[in-house]
């Protein structure tokens, strides 16, 4: 699949796991967006080379053992080769060109009139390098009116509807961002899975292209899925909105022994639950009996009936009564508890490595598994500029080879 005109270290070849193994990827982008995708092709097997300037905004925070080195970094830069250049600069800037020639993969949030500039666009590589996989990403698409908008997830959660969501549901003064990254996640697993079919292209044809992911348009697709609604039909025949995810029973409820998360769907569901609490009378409310729950016209008045009765038991008798009647119902764990759970504990979600430099710390873990071709974390998040030596060392050798 590879065009490598470079050759891996001879660990490096030693420790290569995973479907993705052989494959090559430039990794020349910031944050979040693009750092995260790349990561999943280095858990996924992939030598990826990251190129990076000295202040990449990642390695930026007070929450450090040694500066540079933040708990951002540690997880979406695992897996990863640091190379420091300064692109500026004609002859390092050079040095990255002849990197990307030996790619299969590039992948840069940079705004597409700075990486014309660098003479980094697509047209440009393309040419060097024809069977290049160029994965852009950036808050805007590049050739509508917004290109040049400076966007981070905030901002493309306003736009994409996310904010009024997030208003509608919570029924709050003030519009609410979601406290997640959300825009940059979701839009980092849609680069990684789009330019994942741009290299089964690439290995059938030898023909690499350019794949365009932009933020926005990533986070309104996301959205609109269910929200959609009614507006799915021209003209339409009801309000947006998923009422299932916006009406008030939509949030955790009150337990003898503080919240839980109970989210009765289907009619069922709501007749065992009521039964559970001991209110067999509630089982026989006419809105309940029928073939579906009518959220929009009942919602409020039955997540007030289920608020009536949850802290009848404690949240884990819930968890066994969502067991045994396949009601949806989890416990409400603050972000602490989370992390000490038994489920993410026995799932190695968040094992304690060591880091050369920076000592004991909490791996974010790898959340599929293959059966074959098993992913891994072979090596930890760099130091800036760590690997700058070795990476254009092996491909200042190959090219003495060919010479």
């Amino acid at each position: 699949m590879s065009n490598t005109t470079g050759t891996r270290s001879t660990e490096e070849k030693r420790n290569a796991t995973g479907p993705l193994a052989g494959v090559r990827v430039i990794d020349m982008s910031t944050v979040v967006m693009g750092p995260y995708a790349a990561q999943i092709f280095g858990d996924l097997g992939a030598d990826v080379i990251r190129i990076e300037s000295p202040r990449d905004s990642a390695r930026l925070g007070t929450t450090h053992r040694t500066p540079g080195m933040t708990p951002l970094h540690l997880n979406v830069n695992r897996n990863k080769r640091s190379v420091e250049l300064n692109l500026k600069d004609p002859e390092q800037r050079e040095r990255a060109l002849g990197l990307i020639d030996g790619a299969d993969l590039l992948i840069t949030n940079m705004r597409a009139g700075a990486l014309q500039r660098l003479g980094m666009d697509y047209e440009n590589l393309a040419q060097r390098n024809p069977a290049l996989v160029y994965a852009h990403a950036q808050g805007f698409r590049p050739d509508s009116d917004r290109a040049e908008l400076a966007a981070y997830d905030e901002t493309v959660q306003a736009a994409s509807g996310m904010i009024d969501m997030a208003q509608r549901a919570g029924d709050i003064g003030t519009p609410a961002v979601l406290p997640s990254i959300l825009a940059d996640k979701v839009t980092a697993l849609t680069i990684a899975y789009s330019t994942m079919a741009a290299l089964l292209h690439q290995r059938a044809t030898g023909e690499g292209q350019r794949v365009e992911v932009p933020m926005a348009d990533t986070l309104l697709s996301f959205n609109m899925i269910e929200h959609l609604q009614g507006n799915a039909f021209e003209p339409p025949l009801g309000p947006t909105g998923f009422p299932n995810s916006l009406n008030e029973g939509h949030r955790a409820r009150p337990a003898k022994d503080g919240l839980v998360m109970i989210i009765p769907y289907t009619p069922q569901n709501f007749r065992d639950l009521f039964a559970a609490a001991g209110r067999p009378d509630l089982a026989e409310d006419p809105r309940i009996n029928g073939e579906f729950i009518d959220v929009r016209r009942d919602g409020q008045d039955l997540a007030e009936l289920i608020e009536s009765v949850t802290p009848e038991l404690t949240s884990e008798e819930w968890i066994e009564v969502g067991t045994k009647h396949s009601i949806p119902v989890g416990p409400v764990l603050r972000l602490e508890e989370a992390t000490e759970d038994p489920y993410v504990r026995e799932g190695h979600l968040l094992d304690v490595a060591e880091h050369p430099t920076e000592g004991s710390y909490r791996v974010v873990g790898i959340p599929m598994n293959f059966s074959r071709t098993p992913a891994s974390i072979r090596k930890h998040a760099p130091q800036p500029g760590q690997d700058t030596a070795e990476v254009l060392g092996e491909f200042d050798r190959s090219d003495e080879t060919q010479e």
